[in-house]
């Protein structure tokens, strides 16, 4: 899996209790657009798919438990999450960020700084000076 690529597939790993609520989660996420949710059998998780450009794990999970959804979290679990939830974070920061200046295009900039500058056989005569010689 390329950590780069845009599109995500993570699994949600719910807590025992309450019962009904890796159904819930489900529901609820069903109805998200540009997302997919699938049931992983004989788990208590979910397994979601979505883009960093209109989701993040970060904002799923703190949505969910906002609404009152527990997840079951090892400390390796924990430390895993937050490094996912670090490295979209600068990969959609990253997105929303102007391309810098390279070689490519330092063509254009050389053409822009020669436009501004005088250039040519352009002598600093006047016209009756030049007559007089």
């Amino acid at each position: 899996m390329n950590p780069f690529e845009l599109h995500k597939e993570r699994v949600l790993v719910f807590a025992d209790e309450p019962d009904d609520q890796v159904e819930q989660a489900y529901l609820l996420l069903s109805g998200l657009k540009n997302f997919e949710v699938v049931r992983v059998p004989a788990h208590r998780s979910l397994r979601i798919r979505y883009s960093v450009v209109h989701y993040s794990l970060e904002g799923l999970q703190k949505a969910l438990q906002k609404e009152g959804f527990v997840f079951n979290f090892s400390l390796l679990d924990r430390i895993k999450h937050t490094l996912i939830h670090y490295c979209e974070d600068v990969q959609y920061h990253n997105l929303k960020t102007p391309e810098p200046r390279t070689k490519n295009n330092s063509q254009e900039v050389f053409v822009k700084a020669y436009e501004q500058h005088p250039h040519g056989d352009h002598v600093d005569i006047s016209p009756e000076s030049s007559e007089a010689k």
